[in-house]
């Protein structure tokens, strides 16, 4: 698949409903859809055997996975393109919660939609616990979502996994990525600065948290240089994987080959 058919690919899978969803608060985006895992061949089992599973892998099973959508924290885009993902874990015997948050341009923006992300990730854990620390999955900027709230104190997360992530909000904020998305969701004038600092995964590697990194050399969105860079601010925690060849949307589209990868790295997290 070409770098520029990427996108097409995965907003051309038909949304997957959850099993169910919950809400964290009033506002209609603060919201979480849960998909209940499911053994291998599970497909036909009854709504009954569904929830009996789920609750069985609450109590014992593999750690929830969190997803995090991407889109530059902007209104336009929602969760509803990482919800095949979500099934496709789901259906590895994964827990998963797909989170949504207020975004720039519907009443989110710092600090709500940060907040968000913290009273999300809350609600995911009560709601379908896992076993162990949830797992933390974020794409674009719900990659630099993840990797921030995982720094935050009080959060209890046992791994982060950031796809294309931006990961170095001054390095974006410099380079004006999606035409001054940084700004946007800070808040532009005096101050911006030191709001970035504030926001800045790069500058807050979160403490004891192993993080994973996927990241395409050919992504026209995020420049890999971004997660480049936050690999060196934090060398110690960081696991860096350059995929060649890969552009922004590849590894968070079931049935391409660089998703497959963030399978293995799953797995390979979840097993541990």
């Amino acid at each position: 698949m070409s770098v520029a058919d990427e996108e097409a690919a995965l907003l051309g899978l038909a949304p997957v409903a959850p099993d169910r969803t919950v809400a964290y608060g009033p506002h209609p985006d603060q919201i979480v859809d849960l998909y209940l895992p499911r053994a291998a061949g599970g497909e036909g089992v009854t709504g009954g055997e569904r929830a009996a599973e789920g609750a069985r892998a609450q109590a014992a099973g593999p750690p929830l996975v969190v997803l995090l959508h991407g889109g530059f924290w902007r209104a336009a885009y929602d969760r509803r393109h990482l919800s095949p993902l979500a099934a496709e874990l789901a259906g590895r015997g994964l827990p998963v919660a797909l989170a949504e948050y207020r975004r720039v341009g519907a009443g989110g923006g710092a600090p709500q939609t940060f907040d968000d992300v913290t009273a999300g990730l809350a609600a995911a854990v009560r709601a379908l616990p896992g076993g162990g620390g949830p797992v933390l999955v974020g794409h674009s900027a719900g990659g630099q979502l993840a990797l921030l709230a995982a720094a935050r104190p009080g959060t209890r997360v046992s791994r982060v996994l950031a796809v294309s992530p931006v990961a170095d909000l001054a390095r974006a904020h410099a380079l004006g990525l999606s035409n001054g998305a940084v700004a946007e969701l800070l808040g532009d004038g005096p101050g911006l600065a030191e709001r970035i600092a504030a926001a800045d995964p790069a500058c807050h590697p979160p403490a004891g948290v192993p993080v994973t990194i996927l990241h395409g050399t050919d992504d026209p969105d995020v420049p890999l240089d971004l997660s480049r860079r936050y690999a060196a601010h934090s060398p110690g925690t960081t696991d860096l994987h350059e995929l060649p060849g890969v552009g922004h949307y590849g590894p968070v589209t079931p049935g391409s080959p660089s998703c497959h990868t963030l399978f293995a790295q799953l797995h390979r997290t979840c097993s541990t």
